[in-house]
């Protein structure tokens, strides 16, 4: 059977750091190009754009969109338009809307359309899951800082409209949460904290509940120095039970029963390869969803201003 043959395009440091390797390591998925008008990889054909690369490049079959989500939309239904299947980074759009004109689109090509969540396929997700479908969550508590500085040096567009600020780290933990809870979930309250220089949130305080009125909160800071924090921790009836660092860690009635080394991204491309297989989609917007229906409820205070160094 012949690889599936992947170009990047957008290639900042989530594609070198993770995109990358992660092809490398899956069978059956082959990087061929990259698309970039910053960036390139010695040794791979490079194309400054995405139409240049479909005009001028090598066979593709597949493409990973990993530029920032305000210019997704476009590239994606460029995409599908020449019968490529396509992967999206996460968050897969910059509206909730402009996504399901693209799910439409890759039916009718019958390509593959794959709206990614990274962090639910951390190694402890998947049994946090299995363990809570025998429990009753009675409280979520989630905490998730870091420092833009470190993780998104120099990226002005996170600040810019649909750009997320906070809410690009932020909404891996609610992608977990909304895999882990079996009641979909909806947002009650939210204040949100932005820079007096910029377009999107430094900080978030979100309430959250479900139709059985389970009470979630959740504390997004993009100024953490010092240990990063990427923790959920769920009250249960058979006790407490954490997902820690972003979801490679469970703890449950004092006992550790995962600590994995990361493996995220190189499970979104198995799961990727499987779809192109068939051409079927998976899509899910219920993260995005809660993110934009915390910019629509969110109480919103000016804090000062922030600049890429401190």
């Amino acid at each position: 059977m012949s690889p599936l043959r992947v170009a990047i395009v957008g290639f900042g440091k989530i594609a070198r750091d993770q995109h990358v390797p992660a092809i490398a390591a899956t069978e059956g998925v082959e990087l061929v190009a990259v698309a970039s008008r910053n960036a390139s990889l010695p040794g791979v054909p490079h194309a400054a754009t995405l139409d240049e690369l479909l005009r001028d490049g090598p066979e593709i079959d597949a493409v990973a969109l990993c530029t920032p989500p305000q210019v997704r939309h476009a590239q994606a239904a460029m995409a599908l338009a020449a019968s490529k299947h396509v992967m999206l980074e996460k968050p897969p759009g910059a509206t909730v809307a402009e996504i399901n004109p693209l799910v439409t689109a890759a039916r009718a090509a019958q390509r593959t359309l794959f709206a990614t969540w990274h962090s639910r396929f951390a190694p402890a997700v998947e049994p946090a899951r299995q363990l809570l479908a025998g429990r009753q969550v009675t409280s979520v508590k989630i905490t998730w800082k870091e420092d833009v500085r470190v993780w998104h040096p120099g990226q002005a567009w996170i600040f810019e409209p649909g750009g997320l600020g906070v809410f690009d780290p932020g909404i891996n933990a609610l992608s977990i949460l909304t895999r882990i809870l079996p009641q979909p979930l909806f947002v009650t309250s939210a204040d949100l904290a932005f820079p007096a220089n910029r377009d999107a949130p430094i900080a978030a305080n979100l309430a959250l509940s479900d139709v059985q009125g389970l009470q979630i909160s959740a504390e997004f800071d993009f100024l953490q120095t010092g240990p990063q924090s990427w923790d959920i921790d769920l009250d249960t009836d058979g006790g407490p039970v954490t997902l820690s660092m972003g979801g490679a860690r469970l703890r449950a009635g004092g006992i550790e029963l995962v600590d994995a080394a990361e493996a995220e991204y190189a499970g979104l491309y198995r799961r990727f390869s499987e779809l192109c297989a068939t051409g079927e989609a998976d899509v899910d917007l219920a993260p995005l969803q809660l993110v934009a229906d915390a910019f629509l409820l969110g109480r919103r205070r000016m804090v000062e201003p922030f600049e890429d160094e401190p």
